[in-house]
């Protein structure tokens, strides 16, 4: 059977559909308002992956929607639990297991449907549907769970990262309008970025107050990462913290200590390059290794502090308390 895959705009590869053998049970969340998601294209993954698993669909409709799917479905029996949307549904999807005891040792999974797709990058899971189909079926023959670390910020668990001020106030411009996320992707994002940088960000924020092991220091943004790179821009990854790994038992936590407009070029110029490390640009501070962060505002009263996780604006918060959790998810990938 051959899979269409919009990304590359054509027909590709033939998966095996008649494969006999006995089929491990798959709850996939299929989030249909994602970027590449169509009910098309749902349709087709669904029957190439029915060859070795037996599977269980459930379409999400409203933020925070897929956290009940996993919740209701885990009253029942899987083998795995599939994420088939973006980083925003695959976040959702480990929140709903790790909700649970019985869900914590349920293997996660992705499918990539969304813009970016990090969580399903840093895994090692391909990039393209097709492609990350066949390995789905490819691993239904040599299913060997591994655990990772997951971090957690005010109880929502993240798996790549999580960000406190500028970063999440940039997120939540860019989900305010959501029709322009999705026409225009991750320009949208830089464009967001762009627009709060310029605008004088500090004129209307106040500084945090940030402390993680041993480290104490002032900022407007403060970023736990747990898994590298941070994000992507296109190919090209974006990385704060090169010391961040899935299985390092700590998270890496990244902070800017002014958001000035002068300040835009300097950063970007070291996000984007292959060559230049973030940390080194003398208005960052990093904690490589911390188990416990919190962030305050820096005056007391001050205003409420943007949260987002995984690349999900969550919301604002009085105080913010990030926190490591060893070997906290299992996952096939």
């Amino acid at each position: 059977m051959s899979i269409f895959s919009r990304r590359r705009g054509r027909g590709l590869t033939r998966l095996s559909v008649d494969k006999p053998g006995p089929k491990l049970r798959m709850l996939l969340v299929v989030n249909p308002y994602a970027s590449t998601v169509s009910s098309r294209l749902k349709n087709v993954v669904i029957y190439a992956l029915q060859s070795r698993y037996e599977i269980e669909a459930v379409e999400t409709r409203e933020r925070n929607h897929a956290i009940e799917i996993v919740q209701n479905a885990l009253q029942r029996e899987f083998d795995l639990v599939c994420a088939f949307g973006g980083d925003g549904t695959a976040n959702e999807v480990i929140n709903g297991l790790m909700s649970s005891d019985s869900g914590r040792d349920v293997p996660f999974t992705f499918l990539p449907g969304g813009m970016t797709n990090v969580i399903g990058r840093i895994l090692g899971i391909p990039d393209d549907i097709v492609d990350a189909t066949e390995h789905l079926l490819s691993l239904a023959d040599s299913f060997e769970p591994r655990r990772i670390d997951l971090g957690e910020a005010n109880g929502r668990k993240f798996i790549f990262g999580a960000g406190a001020g500028l970063d999440a106030d940039i997120v939540k411009r860019c989900e305010a309008k959501p029709a322009l996320k999705r026409t225009f992707g991750q320009n949208w994002y830089a464009g967001a970025a762009a627009a709060t940088f310029l605008s004088g960000y500090m004129l209307r924020r106040p500084r945090l107050s940030i402390e993680a092991n041993g480290l104490k220091t002032n900022g407007v943004v403060a970023v736990a990462q747990n898994g590298r790179p941070f994000t992507y821009f296109g190919k090209r990854e974006i990385d704060l913290a090169p010391s961040a790994g899935l299985e390092k038992g700590s998270l890496s936590l990244t902070v800017l200590d002014r958001g000035n407009p002068l300040d835009f070029a300097p950063l970007v110029t070291r996000l984007l390059s292959q060559k230049l490390a973030v940390s080194d640009n003398r208005h960052v501070k990093v904690a490589a290794e911390f188990s416990e962060a919190t962030v305050r505002p820096r005056k007391e009263g001050g205003p409420r502090i943007p949260l987002q996780v995984d690349g999900d604006y969550v919301g604002d918060f009085d105080e913010v308390h990030f926190r490591a959790l060893p070997g906290a998810l299992s996952v096939i990938a």
